[in-house]
């Protein structure tokens, strides 16, 4: 004969719900005896199965949160639920601390899909109350046991989240409390997006170009390399004006043999990375080393030492940059010259071995960098240096330099006091190096 559920003063009777464990093999939660008006007599359970689960706050996709809940006999549906988390958001640099879309799911019970289910996100940024971050979960006919699959598919903000237990509550048709346990979830970081992902590109000896691709795995920081096209040993310079991205983003200009410099836009197509070329002009022959500064101003050496800026042209008149302006002299100190990459600005190796950074500048129409500051000394091993925007997972640029052996290493970026607008902080090449591979000789020219 079926039990008879009914609503009671809290006064009547004391509840006891025994907790649900968190990982390891799937727990066992007692039944419980409610207390409140609005819930039931008796209580079920809600168990995860293998434990807390790992969420990947990347690019990796989405993993499924399983749990099941154990109704009580005569559960009228349907049954509606929330999955809540435990902390409230609070504002960060002035609005949310985790992205609108952080968070993604769908919802399964009992092998029937129900697509997408919202998550619910607010967060604190006066002194009101507001609510926890949930899920609402979808409505779904009564039955002994309701078995949940809960898909999480998490963006790079979900950091922030940490490992919460989170609050399963399941209500009938009357909205009395029918279940009730805690679920254990644990944010970790993943995969950047390839838009935030870098990519490196480097030139055969015959002319070919080819694109790496980073994979936000420092461990294995290059996918395979895929061809570009050929044809670009007709230039003598290359150089990258911002950041080349896994995405395909990135714009770069080359020197021909001729002096005439020609701008690649980034198309956004990783199979297709570059534009078709267009002329900027003649003429760059006089200088002795191109850099882009990472925001798409581009900076010149002459023969004498002196160093122009060419700023980027946002006015739409068709060429890319302004006229040139005159920096001032004592750059042939410099045998290398290269964007800073994901790092920004530029870093010049000088004669001697010694690594130097200079931030960009925040002053318009100014100086395009700040003053220099040290990296430090030893760089004269390395026949090739080109900075990158972020390879691992730590939201840093990277650098990547080849030695005489045709190694390549992997320098992570790391934060340190810099001498930009107001004392910002600087990434530069940490103190350590990671080995990427070798046969890296088989290139002449890498950025």
């Amino acid at each position: 004969m079926a039990r008879v559920r009914m609503a009671v003063v809290a006064t009547a009777l004391i509840a006891t719900v025994a907790p649900v464990a968190l990982g390891g093999t799937a727990a066992h939660a007692v039944p419980a005896t409610a207390t409140a008006v609005g819930t039931a007599a008796e209580v079920g359970t809600v168990v995860q199965e293998g434990g807390r689960l790992t969420v990947p706050a990347g690019d990796e996709g989405a993993v499924t949160l399983r749990f099941t809940a154990t109704l009580p006999a005569g559960t009228n549906g349907p049954v509606t639920g929330v999955l809540r988390l435990p902390d409230t958001l609070t504002e960060s640099a002035g609005s949310s601390p985790v992205s609108e879309n952080v968070l993604r799911s769908t919802c399964a019970v009992n092998g029937i899909a129900y697509g997408a289910c919202r998550w619910d996100m607010p967060y604190q940024h006066d002194d009101r109350e507001v609510e926890k971050p949930s899920l609402a979960l979808p409505a779904v006919p009564a039955a002994a046991a309701l078995v949940y699959a809960v898909t999480l598919d998490a963006d790079r903000s979900a950091t922030v989240l940490g490992r919460p237990d989170a609050r399963v509550e399941l209500k009938d048709a009357g909205g009395a409390v029918v279940a009730v346990g805690t679920v254990g979830l644990a944010f970790v970081g993943g995969t950047p997006p390839a838009t935030e992902r870098g990519a490196l590109h480097a030139r055969d000896r015959n002319g070919v170009l080819w694109r790496y691709e980073g994979t936000g795995d420092v461990r294995r920081p290059f996918g395979a390399r895929e061809r570009v096209g050929g044809g670009w040993n007709a230039y003598t310079a290359v150089t990258p004006l911002s950041n080349a991205r896994a995405a395909g983003y990135g714009d770069l200009v080359a020197r021909d043999r001729s002096g005439v410099l020609w701008y690649y836009r980034g198309t956004g197509d990783p199979d297709a990375p570059f534009a078709p070329r267009t002329r900027v002009g003649g003429g760059w022959n006089v200088y002795t080393a191109l850099s882009g500064t990472g925001h798409g101003d581009l900076v010149a050496r002459d023969k004498s030492g002196a160093l122009w800026v060419y700023e980027k042209n946002i006015g739409g008149s068709g060429a890319p940059f302004k006229p040139r302006r005159y920096d001032g002299r004592g750059w042939n100190a410099y045998d290398v010259l290269v964007p800073a990459g994901g790092n920004d600005g530029a870093l010049a190796r000088d004669k001697s071995g010694v690594l130097w950074k200079y931030e960009n500048a925040s002053w318009i129409s100014g100086p395009p960098f700040a003053p220099r500051h040290r990296v430090g000394g030893g760089w004269n091993v390395y026949t090739a240096i080109a900075g990158t925007a972020e390879l691992g997972r730590d939201e840093t640029g990277d650098l990547v330099a080849r030695d005489a052996a045709g190694k390549l290493w992997l320098y992570r970026g790391v934060t340190t006091k810099g001498t930009g607008p107001a004392g910002s902080d600087s990434v530069v090449p940490g103190p350590t190096r990671s080995l990427v591979g070798g046969g890296w000789n088989a290139y002449d020219m890498i950025f």
